[in-house]
């Protein structure tokens, strides 16, 4: 059968991924959403990987309780290993007829435990705590654990809420210890920007000397962001670029293996699989790998193992044959090949682009003249990186009712520095995902429904630009 590029399980979608990586294999629990009226309640489910190619799915790893119980809806949480060998899970327990002072459905922190290396798990209801005084009942989630060697406690991050302030800025990422992983004591916030609705998913990772604090963002952005600071302590840093991909990846969290740190998130779904549909919750599994610069700050990419994975070859035909030069100073101009593009496949394309360069970039699964097509857009002068299409929506006949003042696919734009010379997009495409990186430092991600097939091009918009080289591998069966 054919292994896929992006995991999903056959009988739902990937929710909020929680990695954990113990002797060389990554173990991803994740959240099941199977969309169903009426909700059957959430668990977390598995899925293992050794390469970053290819994934096990491992089924249902912990059950959610039933219609009564406290974690109907088994949420978002973490794992840790003690000394003992005992694995910890800490999880969010949500029902939604419990609820809390608020009105709202009560979140719950709530604890588990493995010791048989993670093949089954035994709960323990009464370590169960809901938030602490000055914090929202119905906004307590997302427990991360980590050590801290300095002092050997450890700490809980969680997603929450002061209960007074303006209402779209309470967000805060609230803070518990504990000396035995069993009973946890409040401690002042961990990081209190007063910015946000809330900061889903925390996550905080040492890399040398540089301490990172990885949040989703749920206000008016829905991105995965981070921050950095020398100390786990603070004070956290807002780097230049802070963002890991756009719109559609989100609740990314992290884990590490030989030096290498990876994101674990999803790419989110989109109403009646269409392009103009809105964005839904949970979607396909979906990982980059950070690499840190010299200042510190993080580049975002694909993991070597999944470059490595497409071994067979399809570049395509062009008329004029690669290499060739893009010359428009005040015009435009593409070139497309001769054949459809593969449904599943991995590019490569190095664009030397000449000073003053208005636009270029690639055309995906285009119409032989390159009129109608998914763009990928480089815009030097705006430093940015954009998605788009041709035709955009239409809302009548009339040409002043097609959406051509929209300058790219809302949501789909991705800072980055663009200077002349070389650069290099990646890209990988499987069936309805598409997934972007330039220079192996910057990455976009999205879903492609509306055009299933085409051809793949190169363009120019107002320059110049030299096409070096365009690969393109598949993957065989597995």
């Amino acid at each position: 059968m054919a292994q896929p590029v992006f995991f999903q399980p056959d009988d739902g979608w990937v929710g909020d991924v929680i990695p954990f990586q113990e002797d060389g294999r990554f173990w991803l629990f994740y959240l099941h959403e199977v969309r169903d009226s009426p909700k059957s309640g959430t668990p977390w489910r598995l899925v293992i990987t050794k390469d970053l190619a290819r994934f096990e799915d491992h089924g249902v790893a912990l059950p959610n309780g039933g219609p009564d119980d406290a974690d109907f809806n088994a949420y978002t949480g973490s794992v840790v290993r003690d000394d003992q060998g005992t694995h910890h899970l800490f999880y969010t327990g949500q029902n939604p007829d419990r609820l809390g002072a608020d009105g709202l459905p009560l979140q719950l922190v709530m604890h588990a435990t493995s010791t048989d290396g993670m093949a089954t798990w035994v709960k323990h209801p009464e370590r169960t705590f809901g938030a602490a005084d000055g914090y929202e009942s119905a906004d307590w989630r997302d427990p991360f654990v980590f050590r801290d060697d300095r002092t050997g406690q450890w700490r809980m991050l969680l997603a929450a809420r002061h209960t007074a302030g303006p209402e779209r800025r309470r967000g805060v990422i609230a803070q518990c210890v504990s000396t035995d992983l069993v009973t946890w004591e409040p401690a002042p916030p961990f990081w209190d920007p007063r910015r946000y609705v809330t900061h889903e998913c925390p996550d905080v990772f040492q890399w040398g000397d540089w301490w990172y604090l990885v949040y989703s963002e749920f206000t008016e952005s829905f991105t995965t962001r981070y921050r950095m600071a020398r100390s786990p302590d603070g004070p956290w840093t807002v780097p230049q670029h802070d963002t890991v991909d756009g719109r559609a990846f989100y609740a990314s969290k992290t884990a590490e293996r030989d030096g290498r740190r990876f994101f674990f998130g999803w790419i989110a779904t989109r109403e009646g699989q269409r392009d103009d549909g809105p964005w839904q919750w949970a979607g396909t599994l979906s990982v980059l790998e950070a690499r840190q610069n010299t200042d510190g700050t993080l580049a975002f990419g694909f993991p070597d193992e999944l470059v490595d994975s497409f071994t067979e070859a399809a570049t395509p035909t062009f008329d004029p044959p690669l290499p060739t030069r893009l010359h428009a100073p005040d015009g435009y101009a593409a070139v497309v090949s001769a054949d459809d593009a593969p449904r599943r496949f991995y590019a490569k394309v190095v664009l030397d682009i000449e000073p003053g360069t208005t636009e270029c970039g690639l055309l995906l699964r285009s119409t032989a003249d390159g009129d109608r097509s998914y763009v990928v857009r480089l815009e030097p002068k705006r430093g940015r990186l954009v998605f788009d299409r041709w035709p955009r929506a239409s809302t009548g006949d009339a040409q002043w009712q097609v959406s051509g003042d929209v300058p790219f696919e809302i949501e789909l734009e991705r800072p980055c520095d663009l200077p002349a010379g070389e650069h290099t997009l990646e890209l990988v495409v499987d069936g309805d995902l598409c997934v972007v990186v330039l220079d192996r430092r910057v990455a976009l991600s999205t879903r492609i429904y509306d055009r299933p097939e085409g051809r793949v091009g190169v363009f120019l918009g107002e320059g110049g630009a030299t096409v070096r080289d365009f690969e393109v591998r598949t993957r065989a069966d597995v």
